[in-house]
């Protein structure tokens, strides 16, 4: 039972990861104002903040996916 809990936690935790990446990737492209239309709307365009906070957010995701999927395997 443990090494089925394992894998499903590695797929949980490895789609968190490129949740994150994605969506520091969104306010990334909002922070620089590119991308399609439809996300240079609000108040995070053209905010090099949030530029900033994206890329941090995708890093972190980027380290989720990396940390949950080379960490050792329990029991």
């Amino acid at each position: 039972m443990g090494s089925i809990f394992n894998i499903v936690m590695r797929i949980v935790s490895s789609l968190l990861g490129v949740v994150m990446v994605l969506m520091g990737s969104i306010w990334v492209m909002q922070g620089l104002n590119v991308g399609p239309a439809a996300i240079r709307r609000g108040f995070m365009v053209s905010d090099p903040h949030w530029a900033i906070y994206g890329l941090i957010l995708a890093l972190f995701g980027i380290g989720q996916v990396i940390w949950s999927n080379t960490r050792p395997r329990a029991g």
